[in-house]
């Protein structure tokens, strides 16, 4: 009866866990990722001081709460930083905690020379168990070192054979990196504790139940809210200390930097800046990105005809267009001339080819000349990871349909398969 009772408490334990990480996570522009950081370091004590001490009987075996569930979500709460930042980012805790830990082992001796007082009788200080977690800790922040950078590279490993099933890469990895950290961490509790051999294939086994579980929450969390809310979490909210630091000025300069002066939309060195990343990003999460080049037709004629002044308008038009067509997760930016280029994350090609087509089409019924003709745009399509995984290699791809829906007559759309509309 108590172990069932220690296993329900052991699932509420990892999801109580994992949904206030994730939702620091998921707010961490508005809160600021530091929440997140001081949350995820401030446990690591904890952490080791149960796995050292505190166990408890469940069905399959003798286990501790601190490394089975609170250490094995801290290592898959790094893994999912690592998916919505950078792997930058992640070294950070990990830093933090291997140099707090080296310093409480330093304080731990130093203290050694001290007289202490007994202020309150059954209260004495015991150096040696703080110099002793101290140690545990610093291994375990070494090996979380090791697995952090394990899971990230197994996870990315394992991108070449199920890039679009990060669910499953996120279960794989956690299984191998937590087995080996099982191993690991489990050597130095029988080193320095004597904790008894039969403890290690219950807490391996707890943790593998912890990573079903921690998965089957990230697979809700993936598909059911991140998506879904990712415009309203990526606004920052302003307070006292932004207003005192100038926040807002600071962001409406952030935000002009990198504009086109004319269309006002981004520019060719912003592109050349976010557009690589934004196809990382989306690849890293197993989804698609499609890149459009866009190109005026008979721009020239345009501007030999009606003046530069006049040409400028129609590619202020064309922008104003192509800005309130898109998505408000996609980015549209002046590459050169006539030409536009939008980066569409979240977006397969078929899903591409119909936005592109969308946009000729607005654009030749709304956008004219000053005697009433229509303007018209040739559009080329590719997709990541279908035409490439980098930015490069798929903007050449849309280029090259550029040019061949130049070729086909101009003012259509060609994607991967040949011309989608010609008029």
């Amino acid at each position: 009866m108590m172990e069932t009772v220690n296993l329900f408490l052991f699932v509420v334990e990892a999801i109580a866990y994992f949904v206030l990480m994730v939702t620091l996570l998921h707010f961490r522009h508005r809160l600021g990722l530091g929440v997140f950081l001081t949350a995820l370091g401030v446990m690591h004590f904890m952490e080791t001081y149960l796995a050292a001490v505190f166990y408890v009987s469940l069905p399959f075996g003798d286990v501790s709460p601190g490394s089975s569930v609170f250490f094995s979500g801290k290592l898959m709460m790094i893994l999912m930083l690592y998916l919505q930042e950078d792997a930058a980012t992640v070294r950070q805790p990990i830093y933090g905690l291997f140099l707090g830990n080296l310093l409480t082992v330093g304080i731990a001796w130093v203290l050694q020379v001290h007289q202490p007082l007994q202020m309150s009788t059954g209260h004495t200080p015991d150096v040696d168990f703080l110099k002793e977690m101290g140690w545990l800790m610093v291994w375990g922040t070494a090996l979380l070192y090791v697995d952090s950078l394990g899971i990230i590279l197994l996870y990315e490993k394992l991108g070449e054979f199920f890039r679009r099933r990060v669910v499953l890469r996120f279960l794989i990895s956690g299984f191998v990196l937590l087995t080996f950290d099982q191993i690991g961490f489990f050597a130095a509790l029988h080193y320095f504790l004597d904790v008894p051999i039969a403890a290690f294939w219950g807490g391996w086994k707890a943790k593998m139940l912890a990573v079903c579980l921690y998965a089957a929450m990230f697979a809700v969390y993936e598909y059911r809210i991140r998506r879904i809310g990712a415009a309203g979490s990526a606004r920052s909210i302003s307070d006292v200390f932004g207003d005192l630091t100038f926040r807002e000025r600071y962001n409406d300069l952030l935000e002009r930097t990198g504009r086109d002066m004319l269309t006002g939309v981004y520019d060719r060195t912003r592109m050349e800046m976010e557009a690589p990343l934004m196809l990382l990003e989306a690849l890293k999460q197993g989804s698609f990105a499609t890149v459009l080049i866009i190109d005026a037709d008979h721009f020239k004629d345009v501007n030999d005809g009606y003046g530069h002044l006049q040409g400028d308008e129609v590619l202020k038009a064309i922008a104003a267009r192509l800005g309130t067509t898109l998505r408000s997760n996609d980015r549209v930016f002046r590459f050169g001339g006539e030409e536009f280029v939008a980066v569409c994350p979240g977006t397969d090609h078929e899903e591409g080819l119909l936005l592109a087509e969308r946009l000729r089409w607005t654009i030749a019924t709304s956008v004219k000349t000053p005697d009433d003709r229509p303007v018209t745009v040739s559009i080329g399509v590719a997709t990541a990871d279908e035409d490439g995984v980098d930015f490069t290699a798929v903007l050449t791809a849309a280029d090259g349909r550029l040019y061949a829906a130049k070729k086909s007559g101009r003012n259509c759309v060609v994607g991967r398969s040949g011309v989608v509309k010609l008029s």
